[in-house]
């Protein structure tokens, strides 16, 4: 996406402890938020240790604290599926584009529903995590490669391109682990 998008301002959704901010630092205004105040001190860590000027906020993807049209470009890596609810999701979207510019356009990965290893759960499940403090059962709603584009597209976002992450090479793509679409501000 660096390379496609060249320049500009760039908003991380859910930027965790920050990775996903290095093929972006040399030519892009860095902005990033996340609901965790932990993650947003470690993304500052994270900053501090590879040189990266990034604006950091703790805040939520439904509510995101800046004006209409601020941003050229977004990403949000693994964070739409942690939201619960229908309306919610469909407001974190409409949020998302009323940040971005027209014409601007995002980078979103989410959980595959069809993934071999929820065909036998529901769309919302709670998957175990190991943290130092014991196991952590997080939240996530599985999408369909149809449902998520249909609620881009009621959202205002035109998809240019939907797909399977890059490491999948299984012939049929509806069965891959994550889902990764582009997708323009109409």
């Amino acid at each position: 996406m660096a390379r496609r998008w060249g320049q500009g301002r760039l908003l991380n959704v859910g930027c965790a402890h920050g990775p996903d901010f290095l093929p972006f630092k040399d030519y892009f205004d860095l902005w990033g938020v996340d609901f965790s105040e932990k993650m947003i001190a470690m993304a500052q860590r994270y900053a501090v240790k590879f040189d990266l000027t990034v604006n950091l906020a703790v805040a939520d993807a439904l509510f995101l604290p800046y004006a209409d049209r601020t941003f050229d470009w977004a990403i949000a890596v693994a964070t739409y599926h942690h939201i619960k609810g229908a309306a919610n999701r469909e407001e974190a979207f409409k949020e998302l584009k009323r940040v971005l510019k027209p014409g601007s356009e995002t980078f979103i990965t989410v959980w595959n529903r069809w993934q071999p290893a929820f065909w036998i759960k529901g769309r919302e499940t709670q998957v175990a995590w190991k943290t130092k403090e014991g196991i952590l059962n997080r939240y996530y709603y599985l999408f369909s490669y149809g449902e998520l584009s249909e609620l881009l597209t009621q959202c205002g976002f035109q998809i240019i391109r939907i797909f399977p992450e890059s490491n999948y090479r299984l012939p049929l793509r509806f069965f891959s682990r994550n889902i990764c679409v582009l997708a323009r501000v109409k």
